[in-house]
């Protein structure tokens, strides 16, 4: 299997299309996520394990059932340190950005040295904004920050900018969990313009309209995470 990074550096070189499912390790069942897996969705590139909340253990449980029922990559999407298991393929490495909270911007990876120091998993360096969807994320609960008006464009654009000119490789644009408005087609156009580092888009998308026009605006890589999970997902 090609690097992670690289893949995903590829696709948005040729245009390719990416889309992740997101699992939350702590709504994670057994019986509940064998269904889930017959009905992924044929376009499903990656599967991203994490959530706001969780620990190792659960994370740990997930990860190995997910991997003995797909090949696609397994990528860790943690709230923070306690959510990092060895046995997933990769672990996007999340600064959150649209904060100024120290905890979630080093502090957390501080603490994630020792777990991650001789680990085989592949490291990706991401710069993730948390925007406004409508509904207090549990993002913002658990970070204690605050969420970037959608209507603050230039902000927006910027801390996406300056993510890339820290060194950053991917770059997320997140709703939140369950939000109620996904991100905008024109944010996402506007970060696409001038941003040289593939772009991940999450957050309240509930159909395959939604979808596309993420795609449409310049979405590298779209995640959906409670509508598919909860069975609500429209094709």
């Amino acid at each position: 299997m090609p690097k992670i990074l690289d893949a995903i550096v590829k696709a948005s070189k040729s245009n390719k299309k990416l889309l992740a499912v997101l699992i939350d390790p702590e709504k994670f069942s057994e019986e509940k996520y064998v269904a889930f897996f017959q009905n992924l969705p044929e376009s499903t590139t990656h599967i991203f394990i994490g959530g706001s909340t969780g620990n190792t253990n659960q994370t740990e449980i997930c990860v190995d059932f997910v991997k003995a029922k797909t090949k696609l990559p397994v990528i860790l999407f943690p709230g923070d340190k306690s959510q990092i298991t060895k046995k997933a393929d990769g672990i996007l490495l999340l600064s959150l950005l649209s904060g100024r909270n120290p905890e979630y911007l080093i502090e957390q990876h501080i603490k994630a040295v020792p777990k991650l120091l001789n680990a085989s998993l592949e490291i990706i360096p991401t710069g993730y904004l948390l925007l406004d969807g409508g509904t207090q994320s549990a993002v913002a609960k658990v970070s204690q920050t605050k969420p970037i008006s959608q209507k603050d464009i230039p902000l927006i654009t910027h801390t996406a900018i300056a993510g890339e000119m820290m060194g950053k490789k991917l770059l997320y644009l997140e709703a939140g969990s369950g939000a109620i408005v996904p991100v905008s087609e024109e944010i996402i156009a506007e970060v696409k313009k001038d941003l040289n580092i593939p772009l991940i888009v999450g957050g309240g998308i509930r159909n395959s309209s939604q979808l596309q026009k993420a795609f449409e605006a310049g979405a590298d890589l779209v995640v959906i995470g409670t509508a598919f999970e909860n069975d609500e997902f429209e094709d």
